[in-house]
């Protein structure tokens, strides 16, 4: 960066230019500041990790504080490093967060049980009667399939539940005070009426229904946060919310915020995929394709979330909750094998090192099969899972192979779910991906273009991920509030002043690249019951 660049950035900062986005992933907390035209002046993260508590995964609130409080500070210290100055304020602000799960809270906003992640996959029979009953695909981690399920266990803490949140929405209103939800993150809650934008009345009144019959005293509509659409303005930082973040007291209150939106909502965002026929794929520990949406799907699919775009248009939704952690876990060992022979390397170099040769493997990945599968698949008809590195006496095991066969199982189940959409003859234009994954010189990507079967697209702020996306979405609220948007829709501003200039890398499947994917997917595909052995045999 020249000084003068660095000069302009500086003033930005000092005088509240700018836009914050913080992102709570499944093993990362990250903030990203950007200038007014969407570019990323800075970045701070913090690490956390999910536990397993009582046969449930959560995080606890103890780890949320701390990790925004952590994740600003790093910020705030690459800010002083780089420009030297500290931020007091921004022009707006935004929190996204893993969707879905349970967060059910009392009167007093006390949580009532330990927050229910996305990754559990006890919520079977409800979500089956939900679905069943809605004529819609109500997942598994489902804000709503997680209410009722404790509806149907008759779980204690019911009788004090007086609201119920997302993670993003619960960090929204500690920041802010201000009970709201964005449209995308909403629509892991309920399904959404793409008529009005809210939560889809005549469901309501089926789950109010089936839910008094449980015992039920309050309307599922009392419970749930109200919804907003990109752009609307959600309320404004806290003094209280400021000290949750920066407790120096360095940053002041009355920053606005943006609606808060989940993972998602801000993959979109941050791939430039919020229009029709637009779609893009996100690559970390779940993965997940988003497509907008033309028509309604003709039929149910219960390997097809249909959600919304912060703006509310509707999207089919392929999520897999595994996705590249045990590749990472792997990956880590080959570090660690490097450290043991004195080589120092950094996480992208091993990475790289590991994967360099992952598309000269032969055929079929040499007859080798990942299953890099670490929780419960149901699109693949898993409730729990065990990661698995399997292959015949005969086969060829080589370096190159294995990271093929690692790359083409972190793919498998999203290539699953993504054939069911082309049966429905979704159309799709482009295709973009983001996540840490694709800094590996392409190489991830021409994988996903085989898993796929079309071109994919990595710009290159692909790896900023869903932080920026939500700092963009900060930013638009900001524009829409201020005039600058022009009564421009979310999809026309990022183009004409995000992405307007920016620059991608499109990588194109050859028909061989297809029909090797496809034959080691139907490889793997028959191998499933190995998994189901495995969970019945190890435990």
């Amino acid at each position: 960066m020249t000084s003068g660049t660095a000069a302009t950035a500086r003033d930005a900062i000092t005088e509240g230019r700018t836009a914050l986005g913080i992102e709570l992933g499944s093993t990362r907390i990250k903030a990203t500041l950007i200038d007014e035209a969407g570019a990323a002046l800075a970045s701070g993260s913090a690490t956390w990790e999910n536990q397993l508590v009582d046969g449930l995964w959560t995080y606890s609130l103890d780890a949320v504080h701390a990790g925004l409080r952590d994740a600003y500070a790093d910020l705030v210290a690459v800010v002083a490093k780089e420009y030297d100055t500290q931020p007091t304020t921004f022009g707006a602000l935004g929190v996204s967060a893993m969707m879905h799960g349970y967060l059910a809270f009392d009167a007093d906003g006390e949580l009532l049980v330990p927050f229910r992640t996305w990754r559990n996959t006890n919520t079977g029979p409800a979500a089956e009667k939900l679905s069943q009953t809605f004529g819609v695909n109500i997942p598994l981690r489902w804000s709503v399939a997680h209410y009722y399920q404790a509806l149907l266990d008759h779980e204690p803490h019911l009788a004090d539940v007086h609201s119920l949140n997302t993670l993003a929405g619960y960090v929204h209103r500690l920041l802010s005070g201000t009970n709201v939800l964005g449209v995308g993150d909403a629509s892991g809650m309920f399904p959404i009426d793409a008529a009005t934008g809210g939560y889809d009345a005549a469901l309501l009144e089926k789950f109010d229904e089936l839910a008094s019959a449980e015992g039920a005293k309050l309307r599922l509509a009392e419970l749930l946060p109200p919804v907003l659409p990109a752009g609307a303005a959600a309320g404004e930082l806290t003094k209280a919310g400021a000290a949750v973040l920066d407790p120096s007291g360095t940053l002041r209150a009355g920053v606005p915020l943006c609606p808060p939106e989940g993972d998602a909502g801000t993959g979109m965002v941050a791939t430039n995929a919020v229009s029709k026929r637009t779609g893009n794929v996100s690559a970390g520990t779940s993965i997940f394709a988003m497509v907008v949406l033309e028509r309604p799907l003709a039929t149910m699919h219960s390997e097809i979330d249909v959600v919304t775009t912060p703006e509310g248009l509707p999207v089919a939704m392929v999520h897999c909750n595994n996705g590249s952690s045990e590749l990472g876990t792997w990956v880590g060992i080959f570090a660690e094998f490097a450290a043991a022979l004195g080589v120092s390397a950094t996480s992208d170099q091993v990475f790289g090192a590991v994967l360099g040769g992952a598309l000269e493997a032969g055929a079929d990945a040499d007859g080798l099969l990942a299953y890099n599968l670490l929780s419960g698949e149901p699109i693949a008809g898993l409730e729990e899972a065990r990661p698995l590195f399997v292959r015949t006496p005969g086969s060829h095991l080589t370096l190159a192979g294995f990271a093929r066969a690692q790359l083409y199982g972190v793919f498998a189940t999203l290539s699953l779910g993504m054939k069911t959409l082309a049966a429905e003859g979704v159309a799709i234009d482009t295709m973009f991906a983001h996540g840490g994954l694709f800094r590996t010189g392409g190489i991830a990507q021409r994988v996903l273009a085989s898993a796929v079967g079309s071109s994919v697209s990595v710009g290159e702020s692909a790896t900023e991920g869903g932080s920026w996306g939500i700092a963009l979405l900060a930013a638009y609220t900001r524009a829409v509030a201020n005039g600058t948007a022009a009564d421009r829709d979310l999809g026309t501003w990022l183009n004409e002043t995000v992405f307007a200039a920016a620059e991608a890398v499109v990588v194109e499947p050859t028909e061989a690249d297809i029909a090797d994917y496809a034959a080691y997917l139907d490889r793997w595909t028959a191998g499933l019951p190995v998994q189901h052995a495995a969970v019945d045999a190890i435990r």
